[in-house]
């Protein structure tokens, strides 16, 4: 009545639910609107309702784009992706305090920055083999790897890696989270273990063996006294002394077991060469320790967790492999320590990453554990080679004295070079 309107036509501008609201024509004059003003007016109308979704949902994803942000940028782990040439694309704040650069420090540059040796170089070619061939190393697998930071540090890390496809374009993402805190607080619980296990290692050589010694000397006095008597218990006394010296010998393993490698730095040495030379005579095949200079390791349980990976490489080439020569190897290359593994058995038809005995488990566990690395590779001529770097110059201390010509070997070593291999 206001604005004098006489005539009009309305149409309902639809929603998904309901209407979003009405469209209306009026007009001051009496007319009639025919089957062509309808369809005009229909026609905005739907343009209005078009118009309206699009904004709302363009609002929609903005708010969930917000909100994905949001949650990524707060998240305690790191959220890196990449593309499929490698190359940074997103870094969440998290990532950027646990590898110390900024955004803008490493976005548009390859992966590979955040990663050490051998990491670093093998991670392209790991990349472009998945592109081509599809098979996964570490692509949907969780699993534990070691990270660089921008002043150099090396730290343990647990890493997953998803793919997704954004407007067709393959991208990656990695969720990372520092576990330097989780290893330093197992390396301190095994490490409380292991001085228990050689303090009663200590009292097992220094009480126990020392006390049958006694009691085996006193047999020995009491038989001869009866020998000489021509006693009948003389032969009884003699049994029993040898019982005592088995309970010796077991004692006296039992204690090297619970204490393979000496407290001295060149411990480990003495401990491989120890090793091959029980394996030489239990198991009749050629074991040479072969060690370029020094190769001192002042810390115990380091040298302990490689005497260990050692033995279980070896144990697993004989059992497993069916070698019939080992070779044991310790060498210093700047500040790296490398101790490696090689046999000439059957090999081995998985890589560490898809073996599932508890022997390699537990071998890739301890090199982790002492911040170092484990690779399981094959070797030159068959067989299989371990190699297990620690990365920490402390290990082995600052001075290195050589020893002769930098290189020896095991005594049985050295006498199998003059004899044929026993089989």
């Amino acid at each position: 009545a206001e604005h004098k309107v006489v005539s009009g036509m309305t149409v309902a501008i639809g929603g998904r639910s309901r209407p979003f609201g009405v469209l209306g024509v009026h007009a001051t004059s009496q007319r009639t609107f025919g089957a062509d003003d309808i369809h005009f007016l229909r026609t905005i109308s739907n343009l209005l309702a078009t118009a309206i979704r699009g904004y709302e949902a363009d609002q929609a994803q903005r708010d969930g784009a917000a909100r994905v942000r949001a949650i990524v940028n707060t998240l305690v782990d790191g959220i890196i992706t990449i593309d499929e040439r490698g190359r940074v694309e997103s870094i969440n704040p998290s990532a950027e305090k646990i590898f110390g650069y900024a955004s803008e420090e490493i976005i548009g540059r390859n992966v590979n920055v955040l990663m050490p040796e051998p990491y670093h170089e093998e991670h392209d070619q790991y990349l472009q083999n998945y592109l081509q061939t599809g098979k996964k190393r570490i692509i949907g697998i969780g699993r534990e790897v070691s990270g660089l930071r921008k002043d150099g540090t090396i730290f343990p890390m647990d890493l997953a890696v998803g793919e997704l496809q954004i407007s067709g374009k393959r991208m990656f993402t990695g969720v990372v989270r520092d576990i330097t805190d989780r290893r330093r607080m197992e390396r301190e619980i095994l490490e409380s273990g292991a001085d228990e296990q050689r303090r009663i290692g200590q009292d097992l050589h220094d009480g126990l063996c020392q006390h049958l010694a006694g009691i085996a000397f006193a047999t020995e006095v009491v038989s001869q006294k009866l020998t000489a008597r021509a006693a009948p218990e003389a032969s009884s006394i003699g049994k029993i002394g040898e019982m005592i010296d088995q309970a010796i010998t077991q004692a006296r393993d039992l204690a090297r077991g619970l204490q393979p490698v000496t407290l001295d730095a060149n411990g480990l040495v003495d401990a491989l060469k120890a090793l091959a030379d029980r394996v030489e005579q239990m198991f009749h095949v050629s074991c040479l320790v072969v060690f370029e200079g020094a190769c001192l390791v002042y810390d115990n349980n380091i040298a302990t967790h490689l005497y260990r990976i050692a033995q279980e490489s070896i144990s697993n080439a004989i059992k497993h492999g069916k070698a019939h020569t080992l070779v044991i190897e310790l060498a210093i290359a700047g500040e790296d320590l490398s101790l490696t593994i090689k046999d000439d058995g059957v090999g081995l038809r998985n890589t560490l990453a898809d073996a599932m005995g508890m022997g390699l488990r537990s071998m890739d566990y301890r090199a982790r554990l002492i911040g170092g690395t484990l690779r399981i590779l094959p070797g030159d001529r068959g067989g299989t080679t371990i190699i297990c770097s620690v990365r920490n110059k402390e290990i082995y201390g600052k001075e290195r004295k050589k020893l002769g010509n930098g290189k020896e070997k095991s005594s049985n070593a050295k006498r199998k070079e003059k004899n044929p291999r026993r089989r």
